[in-house]
């Protein structure tokens, strides 16, 4: 089992893995991918995909569908729809991340093809190859990339694009409310003694 620090080095490592896009972003166009992909992702509408092709998409939906899966009825990424999110940041503030998500699918869909003869892509593999395949990239780059936004696209606010229905929130056991009243816990319990 890893410890503290080495847990912290590799988070650290996949924060600048997945992209210095990120941290350099212009706010306006942030905003802009949130409001898209929170137009993407509400019920009912058809969600099409900018950056990523539908053959993009349903690779990148199923590596992180492993990486986060639903387990016991409780949502993953792909009920979070984290795909959508990954298309929104890659269309806008994390452009840099296009290249190695491109070839990061197709890298995933020649191994697959590479060891299960026959196999048009990743995402037509059963869930157990999909582990295996992922299993063999899990140091890369891309795959730290891949792991991370596959955690912010499930618990961020769901206007990003991801957490759809607060599924990544539920999953935590936040419950989503608009308005938080008082007391909100024992550091503001004074503050709220004297109001």
């Amino acid at each position: 089992m890893p410890d503290e620090g080495s847990t912290r080095r590799m988070f650290l490592q996949a924060a600048v893995a997945a992209g210095v896009g990120w941290a350099a972003a212009d706010l306006s166009e942030v905003e802009h991918a949130l409001a898209l992909a929170a137009q993407q992702t509400a019920k009912g509408t058809a969600a099409a995909f900018t950056v990523l092709s539908p053959g993009e998409a349903a690779v990148v939906e199923a590596a992180t569908a492993r990486i986060l899966p639903a387990v016991d009825g409780r949502p993953g990424a792909r009920e979070a729809g984290v795909v959508h999110f990954v298309d929104r940041a890659l269309a806008t503030f994390n452009q840099g991340g296009r290249k190695a998500y491109r070839d990061g699918v197709k890298d995933l869909n020649r191994r697959a093809a590479r060891r299960w003869k026959g196999t048009a892509d990743f995402a037509a593999l059963t869930i157990e190859q999909q582990d295996l395949v992922l299993r063999d990239i899990e140091k890369t780059p891309f795959f730290q990339a891949l792991r991370f936004d596959t955690l912010v696209g499930t618990f961020a606010l769901p206007t990003w694009g991801g957490n759809r229905d607060h599924a990544g929130w539920r999953l935590i056991g936040l419950d989503h409310q608009p308005v938080f009243q008082p007391p909100f816990g024992y550091y503001d319990a004074d503050a709220n003694r004297r109001g």
